[in-house]
C-alpha cells in the first residue's frame, strides 16, 4: 500500500531532499531537490535513487537531474556512490555531465509501477483497493468506497475473488468527490 502510494505521489524524500519522479512515454525523469549543498545532496540521493529504481521496477530509459557540480573531482565522487548504490542492477550509465545530467538505461520489460500510477490510476488504485479489502479486519460485509472511475475497474471476477478469499459480501459505492487513488475499505452491516 505504502509503495502504490510512492507511486502515486511519485515523491520520496530522503535525508536531505526529495526525489521528484516524472514518468513519460519516452523515459522516465528523476529530480533532485533539497536545502543541503550541491555535493551532499547529491552523494545523499544516490542510495534512495538506486532503491526507487528497484522498488517500482523502473527500466528503459532514466534520466537523473542531479545539482549542477563544477569540479570534476565532485561529479565524480557522485558517479562512484551512484555506481556503488546500483552494484548487482542491470544497466548501463553515462557519465555527469557538467550540468549534473546522468543517463541509465536498463531492460524494460513491462511497465513500471510509476508508470502504472500514471498512465492507468483508476485500474491500479482498483488492484490497491482490494488489497486493503482483504485487510479489513471487523466483521461484517465490505464496503468499498471508491470514486467511479475506479469503480469499473473493479472486474466481477476480482469482486467474485475477494468474496471467495474474505467470505464477505462486498458492496460498491462511488463517490465522485474521492480522487482516484483515495478509496477505502470498511466492514458495514451485512
Amino acid at each position: 500500500d505504502e509503495l502504490v502510494g510512492e507511486a502515486f505521489d511519485a515523491r520520496i524524500d530522503f535525508a536531505g531532499g526529495t526525489l521528484l519522479l516524472a514518468p513519460t512515454p519516452g523515459m522516465t525523469v528523476i529530480d533532485i531537490d533539497g536545502a543541503l549543498p550541491p555535493r551532499e545532496l547529491a552523494l545523499a540521493a544516490c542510495a534512495p535513487i538506486a532503491a526507487a529504481l528497484r522498488r517500482f521496477g523502473l527500466g528503459g530509459t532514466v534520466a537523473i537531474d542531479f545539482p549542477t557540480l563544477s569540479a570534476r573531482e565532485e561529479r565524480r565522487a557522485v558517479a562512484a556512490a551512484l555506481g556503488a548504490a546500483l552494484e548487482g542492477w542491470p544497466h548501463e550509465r553515462t557519465a555527469m555531465n557538467g550540468f549534473g545530467l546522468v543517463q541509465i538505461v536498463a531492460r524494460l520489460e513491462r511497465p513500471s509501477l510509476l508508470h502504472l500510477a500514471h498512465v492507468a490510476p483508476a485500474a491500479l488504485a482498483a488492484r490497491r483497493l482490494l488489497r486493503r479489502a482483504e485487510r479489513v479486519a471487523e466483521p461484517g460485509a465490505l464496503l468499498l468506497t471508491c470514486h467511479p472511475a475506479v469503480a469499473a475497474q473493479l472486474a466481477p471476477p476480482w469482486l467474485e475473488e475477494l468474496t471467495r478469499r474474505t467470505g464477505r459480501a462486498v458492496r460498491i459505492e462511488s463517490d465522485a468527490a474521492l480522487a482516484p487513488e483515495a478509496g477505502f475499505a470498511q466492514a458495514v452491516a451485512a
